[in-house]
């Protein structure tokens, strides 16, 4: 670092006076019958005291651990019980497809109420997408004017739908068709109109 430099200024040293003697924290003396030594280490008191500790001397807390039993004074069947529970830490289980109202662990005063309101909601859902289904769309493209022509060759206004156009096709080729007419040039040439107007609704994507 240079001497010049802004930071020189802005280091500072340690004080070299001697710093005060640190408070000593004195270990409790050993619970250990008899024993007058230090006892800096814990050791639990047993179940059902939770977070309670004896505090020995090193010597007496080997031999207290030694002979430590926590499930001294419980059954086989107690003993059976307390490790098949603490697979799930003690908390309550149930089978597949259970709940906590079927097993009377929960209040269930509301229970029918919560599942008439969840039962509504979703019947109010159903209906708002079976409704999104089959609603017709209401956007149609502006017609252009050989499009409007051909429908009116067909008799159909700006409104018509597929189907009706379809319809309308087919009724107005069995009318004019030659052989329901004797073979007249006029039907023919106006069945040749229909066909065209109906190929060219085709092609525009109308059919």
């Amino acid at each position: 670092m240079k001497l010049d430099s802004k930071y020189f200024d802005s280091i500072r040293l340690s004080s070299k006076r001697p710093q005060g003697a640190k408070k000593e924290t004195r270990a409790p003396l050993c619970q250990w019958k008899g024993c007058e030594k230090p006892g800096p280490h814990k050791a639990p008191k047993g179940r059902g005291r939770d977070g309670e500790y004896f505090h020995f001397c090193v010597d007496h807390v080997r031999q207290y651990n030694q002979d430590y039993n926590y499930f001294d004074g419980m059954s086989d069947a107690e003993v059976n019980s307390f490790r098949k529970d603490a697979l799930t830490g003690h908390r309550p289980t149930w089978k597949t497809g259970a709940n906590a109202w079927a097993h009377g662990t929960r209040d269930g005063s509301r229970t029918e109420e919560a599942a008439a309101r969840v039962a509504e909601s979703t019947v109010r859902m159903a209906r708002k997408v079976r409704s999104s289904r089959t609603a017709p769309s209401a956007f149609r493209r502006q017609l252009k004017p050989l499009e409007r022509k051909a429908l009116k060759t067909l008799d159909l206004g700006d409104d018509a739908t597929r189907e009706d156009i379809k319809t309308r096709f087919k009724e107005l080729v069995k009318v004019h068709h030659p052989d329901a007419n004797g073979g007249d040039s006029r039907s023919e040439e106006k069945l040749r109109e229909i066909l065209q107007a109906y190929n060219y609704l085709k092609q525009a994507g109308l059919v």
